[in-house]
């Protein structure tokens, strides 16, 4: 009565235990113990439960190590262990006194644990298996009573319990996730606004659903309603991006593929593709409003289908479900998107097209609305320093161009915008010392205007109108040099003869007076044949630097007559075609007017240097006053000059023999002094 007692208070502890909702893990420990130590004192005992891969692994029992090897590392494989196998098909309680005379028995367990009896249960709830348990001493029989084996029976249908009880709040719990996890797909598919979007949250959830990120969909492809292509993968860690892209080709190039795409198209259901290495597609069909848009391939193992798994099938299905409601709204609305984007393409092209004749334009553009606010402008248009196109778009163009300008802007812009008429004026900026010619046309918003820089224009026409005068010169030169000399040579040499007459000689202060003059007008005449003479000279090749240090003495007597300095620096250049004379004249031309601009105690600086390969440039500098913008435009001029004794030729002579070394001539003039440039091409 007494052990019945005990019995029934075991079994009521093992009750609350499983009441307490332990870990299934704690509270199969929990019975292995209680059979171990108060029901029969056995030096083992496990407690093997499916590991879902054909085996059944040990999850919890005593001792933690057994024959060097962990509990948990025991495993029983029912094709080997025929023991097992038995109990597991007939779930009847099977004990063994003496394993010397059974042949059921796996004997290599027996002898690595040197087992002499034992004792196998079936875990059964209302005939279903969920695991076995054994029980033995090591080295030595049990000898096991009936009471003893039905209290372990008893225990072990405790542990059923639990486990059908845990199996059941699993199901509960995973019936809650799965409609969680429904609910979270929904949402999220409704804030989806792109195709693509809906396939990534359709995947993400797959794989939360199925534990497989290896998913892929094929897209019925409108021209061709039988035919898929692969849209979309996920990768995950087991698979290898060639391992997965190969199996989906695999599927792609079967034979057979056609007919099961065409079957699930047809019959709108789940369908299976099998492959190698155990493994196979799940095909679900993305259907709404009954359009099978196209197939969602999940790779999977087969032995996971054919567990508890399969639930998870149609929790896939259900997922794929609700994308294809989202999939088909969005395909529509991309459809319009695409239009809306076609249409728009097409204006954006002819906009291009119009904005690329515009640009074309190496002239300055710009347009203007009615409020003068700049609405487009190219990248030729001059602006001033610090503007660019980008920066002066929705500005005032009075707010954008120097004082200066706005009143000639303004008189010419207001016709064309009030009286709806083009205009056309000139218009020169002191800023950068250029001309534009600008022409405004009327448009329905405002004006718009071309504005083309024609200050090599000007500069043509004014060295034409040089050239013109000096052609002139050198026609009136060729035509009267003669006639004029003749005459004058034969009264210098009267004037000569009547010099050396005694009777005369009080008069031969006017007769060296009328002798210097002859010779100044004949200088004059010598600088005409030079200023109208264009042909190119005997030209040798020749270094500047030379020719500068032969004329530097007399350079630094004059200066130094004068009270004035003069420094030299030549770089060096490489020799060119030069006419040494005439180079000679035209240093000391233009040195001698430096020197005259200048005060005592100025310098005159003239300097050499390369530019280029391709350009020697001749500098000669002087700290005079300089000149107005009105004398810079007439420099260079036959008979202009600012001088009160002067001719006005020499620098004519200076520019006429550039001309004919082919070299241009910059003049830069401010208060500090003026500089001459003469660029030669080497």
């Amino acid at each position: 009565m007494l052990k019945e007692q005990k019995r029934y208070s075991r079994l009521a502890k093992i009750t609350r235990i499983i009441n307490t909702k332990l870990e299934l893990h704690d509270m199969l420990q929990h019975v292995a113990i209680a059979i171990s130590e108060e029901i029969v004192q056995c030096d083992s005992i496990g407690i093997y439960l499916p590991d879902g891969e054909g085996e059944f692994r040990a999850v919890a029992g005593k001792p933690e190590m057994l024959g060097g090897h962990s509990i948990s590392s025991q495993k029983i494989n029912l094709d080997t262990d025929p023991f097992a196998k038995e109990i597991a098909l007939t779930k009847q309680v099977m004990y063994i006194p003496d394993t010397s005379k059974e042949q059921r028995l796996n004997l290599k367990a027996v002898k690595l644990f040197n087992i002499k009896s034992l004792l196998g249960l079936p875990i059964i709830y209302e005939q279903h298996l969920f695991g076995l348990v054994f029980l033995f001493d090591n080295g030595k029989q049990m000898d096991l009573t009936e009471l003893q084996i039905q209290s372990v029976e008893a225990y072990v249908n405790m542990a059923a319990v639990a486990i059908q009880n845990a199996n059941n709040l699993n199901q509960k719990e995973r019936l809650l996730t799965e409609k969680q996890l429904l609910l979270d797909v929904n949402r999220e598919l409704a804030m989806c606004s792109s195709v693509k979007e809906s396939l990534t949250s359709c995947f993400h959830y797959l794989g939360a659903a199925v534990g497989c990120d290896n998913i892929a969909v094929f897209l019925r492809n409108p021209n061709k309603p039988t035919a898929i292509y692969f849209k979309e993968k996920s990768q995950s860690s087991n698979w290898s991006k060639t391992k997965w892209e190969n199996f989906i080709e695999d599927f792609q190039s079967t034979e057979n593929t056609e007919t099961i795409i065409q079957k699930i198209i047809i019959k709108k259901k789940i369908c299976f593709f099998p492959n190698e290495n155990k493994c196979e597609l799940l095909l679900i069909p993305l259907i709404s409003k009954g359009i099978v848009f196209g197939i969602v391939a999940i790779a999977c193992l087969m032995e996971t289908l054919e567990s508890d798994q399969k639930s998870k099938i149609h929790l896939a299905q259900s997922i794929v479900d609700a994308t294809a409601i989202t999939f088909s709204n969005l395909t529509y609305m991309d459809q319009l998107e695409h239009r809306v984007q076609t249409r728009t393409q097409e204006l954006a092209n002819a906009n291009e097209k119009v904005i690329n004749v515009i640009e074309s334009i190496t002239d300055g553009f710009f347009a203007l609305n009615k409020d003068w606010e700049f609405i487009y402008i190219n990248q030729y248009q001059p602006l001033p320093l610090g503007r660019t196109p980008e920066n002066v778009l929705g500005m005032k163009i009075w707010a954008v161009y120097p004082e200066q300008y706005n009143a000639v802007l303004y008189k010419e812009f207001s016709g064309a915008m009030l009286n709806r008429k083009p205009v056309r004026f000139e218009m020169s900026s002191v800023e950068d010392a250029y001309s534009y010619d600008m022409v405004a046309y009327p448009f329905d918003e405002g004006i718009c205007c071309l504005c083309k820089n024609i200050t090599d224009q000007k500069i043509y026409e004014n060295e034409l109108k040089r050239l013109s005068n000096l052609e002139l010169i050198g026609q009136m030169a060729a035509g009267i040099s003669h006639e004029i000399r003749n005459p004058m040579t034969t009264v210098r040499g009267f004037l000569q003869l009547l010099t050396d007459k005694q009777e005369l000689r009080n008069y031969n202060s006017y007769f060296d007076l009328m002798i210097d003059e002859l010779d100044r007008a004949n200088s004059i005449i010598s600088e005409f044949l030079s200023m109208g003479n264009t042909r190119s000279t005997d030209l040798e090749i020749q270094n500047l630097n030379t020719v500068i240090n032969e004329i530097a003495p007399l350079l630094k007597i004059d200066s130094y007559n004068q009270n004035k300095l003069i420094q030299i620096e030549t770089m060096d250049i490489p020799d060119f075609l030069l006419n040494r004379d005439e180079i000679r004249q035209l240093i000391i031309n233009l040195c001698r007017n430096g020197l005259e601009a200048m005060k005592p105690g100025k310098m005159l600086s003239i300097r050499t240097y390369a530019e280029d390969q391709h350009t020697i440039v001749l500098e000669i500098q002087d700290q005079g006053n300089g000149m107005d913008e009105a004398s810079l435009q007439k420099i260079g001029t036959p008979f202009y000059t600012t001088k009160d004794n002067g001719t006005g030729l020499g620098l004519g002579v200076s520019y006429a023999i550039a001309a004919r070394h082919k070299a241009k001539v910059d003049v830069q003039s401010s208060d500090n002094g003026t500089v001459f440039s003469f660029k030669f091409e080497v």
